[in-house]
């Protein structure tokens, strides 16, 4: 088998290190220690007095309520680093992640890390210290999840047993949410004793999970973790009461992914979009790779109960061209959000250009910063990790959690319904959508108006065939916070074209859809037609998702008709929908 010459040149190094770190049969919490995040042959050793530490000192289980745990695209109070080697990323990341959020930094000596800051010229702002003590770098794997009571109430912390034996970075999450005062819920403890990393895990904010079977080895019989052996349902049990996940996606690991990480190779850019990885075809771990991704297409749907849209970006080969198991995981699905900006690991130009402005046009508005991960004598990339392996998400205290299943599509000469759900702590003052058909020129405002159980509406006015139209949602709640969705908004935007419409076809259909009663329904609500002439459509139902939950056949005539609809869904906001070849017209309804 041939090697890349770099690549074994720099794992000699990056073995030199963990011996340096490592101290016979104890780990040492050492002032820069820069473990990989693979499991060492000399850390396997330590699973025993690892295990025996960890059931003598905690002791926890889940939240007494239902948790929503947040996706990494909400909006952060701020990002989670620990100072472990790597300066010059560290500070980098620093640079840019102060001006959006409070950067909260693990480290010992709190002086040095200021020196270092204060040489780069940076200023120490929107900095807070984490004093404890700690064995590596990688807190994304042992980081605490974000968690919501009533999706966007009492913030706290979710956290498991890290799948590594380095005591003191396994409890940093307990050591932050102490700092800020706030409930920290593990899973450690049986039959809840779950081995896990954050790595190999990403949430769309909804009640959806994604990881590689990783998480099955590790839970499973002959685990070698001595917890409580757990199958598919036991742990998707686990990840309802601790993280809120209703469906958790597992795909097969990939065959020279040694680290069996997710976010080596993809990332949720929001509800509905896959960053993915792309290799050569047929080589390296592109075939499992894509028949995983087949996989998700083929068997799930996004929270909005439509196909997830997929981006592709490439995976980056060594300078001879090659790619695992011969060379580095270069990837630039490693990346992450903090609010408007997305900071994005970089390899080589030649490669770093194609895969920015690819992600850029994926996420307007946002402010895409490339970081080198590869260039140097002893790169974090031969560590198997980077950006995002290296940074960990902290929820906003205050948040204002908006759902909204973006428009797709639109037919010209129809009233376009807009249907989302506003959540805060302290309630919506206001909210409103904000539509143009050019980005050069000032946005409209709508008032979005409530329907009750938080849920929202307005219309869009009707546009002609061919027209872009670019919106976004915003919502104020009595705290005084205003926040949009995207979050990057004016800036960032969503964006549909208008397609063919019938608009003539529609007027001489003259079809007239009746105020929906009783309004609040129940178990049904009667709906009015009359049309100027026969015409067979349907009675359509959307929740406040967008999702179809009710549909049924009718004919609207000249004759006035009462239609009674049977309302299969549970209560709450819901748009009612007539649709033909002809024509679209809809209604807000409320079910009790």
């Amino acid at each position: 088998m041939f090697y890349d010459f770099e690549m074994v040149i720099k794992k000699i190094i990056w073995a030199f290190i963990v011996l340096l770190t490592l101290s016979g049969k104890q780990l040492l919490a050492q002032q820069e220690p820069l473990l990989p995040k693979w499991l060492t042959e000399e850390e396997a050793a330590l699973i025993p007095s690892y295990l025996e530490q960890r059931g003598m000192l905690r002791n926890s289980g889940p939240p007494p309520w239902m948790p929503r745990a947040m996706a990494e695209w909400e909006e952060l109070e701020g990002v989670l680093i620990t100072w472990a080697g790597f300066p010059t990323i560290l500070t980098q990341i620093v640079e840019h992640a102060q001006k959006e959020a409070i950067v909260y930094i693990v480290t010992l000596d709190s002086q040095s890390v200021k020196n270092t800051l204060a040489n780069a010229g940076l200023p120490l702002t929107n900095i807070k210290f984490v004093l404890a003590p700690y064995n590596s770098i990688w807190c994304r794997d042992y980081g605490p999840w974000t968690i919501y009571r009533n999706d966007v109430e009492e913030r706290a912390f979710a956290d498991w047993i890290y799948n590594r034996p380095r005591p003191d970075d396994d409890v940093i999450p307990q050591a932050l949410a102490a700092q800020l005062g706030i409930a920290c819920y593990e899973a450690v403890q049986p039959p809840d004793d779950l081995v896990h990393t954050g790595g190999n895990f990403m949430v769309d904010g909804h009640g959806t999970g994604f990881s590689s079977e990783l998480i099955l080895n590790e839970n499973g019989p002959f685990n070698g973790w001595n917890v409580t052996v757990k199958n598919k349902a036991a742990i998707d049990t686990i990840m309802k009461k601790y993280l809120g996940l209703n469906r958790y996606i597992l795909m097969e690991t990939l065959p020279y992914d040694a680290i069996h990480h997710i976010d080596m190779h993809m990332k949720l850019l929001d509800e509905e979009t896959l960053l993915v990885g792309e290799f050569p075809p047929g080589v390296s771990d592109g075939p499992q790779l894509e028949a995983n991704l087949k996989y998700v297409l083929d068997n799930f749907l996004t929270c909005y109960g439509r196909p997830y849209r997929v981006v592709r970006v490439p995976m980056v080969p060594s300078t001879t061209g090659s790619f695992p198991p011969d060379a580095y995981y270069r990837t630039y699905t490693n990346a992450v959000f903090v609010n408007k900006t997305l900071l994005v690991p970089t390899y080589r130009e030649e490669y770093d250009t194609t895969a920015l402005r690819i992600i850029r046009e994926a996420l307007p508005g946002y402010k895409v910063v490339g970081i080198d991960c590869d260039n140097t004598n002893a790169p974090i990339i031969a560590g198997n990790g980077a950006i995002h392996c290296i940074t960990k998400e902290i929820g906003h205290s205050d948040p204002v959690w908006i759902s909204h299943a973006p428009v797709l599509s639109a037919s010209a000469g129809e009233s376009i319904p807009i249907v989302a759900r506003l959540r805060t702590p302290s309630g919506i003052e206001h909210a409103s959508i904000s539509w143009t058909t050019d980005t050069a020129k000032p946005y409209i405002s709508l008032p979005l108006i409530p329907m009750g159980n938080d849920s929202f509406y307005a219309y869009l006015p009707p546009f002609t065939e061919g027209t872009a139209v670019y919106y976004y949602i915003s919502a104020m709640s009595y705290s005084g916070r205003l926040v949009h969705k995207p979050l990057t908004a004016p800036q960032g935007y969503w964006k549909f074209v208008v397609g063919p419409g019938t608009v003539s076809a529609a007027a001489a259909e003259g079809l007239t859809l009746f105020a929906v009663y009783p309004n609040p329904a129940r178990e049904v609500v009667r709906v009015g037609l009359q049309s100027t002439r026969t015409v067979d459509g349907r009675l359509l139902l959307f929740d406040a998702l967008g999702r179809l939950v009710c549909e049924q056949k009718e004919r609207a005539e000249p004759q006035q008709k009462v239609v009674p609809l049977p309302l299969r869904c549970r209560p709450g906001s819901y748009v009612l929908v007539w649709e033909s070849a002809e024509s679209r017209r809809a209604l807000a309804v409320m079910v009790q």
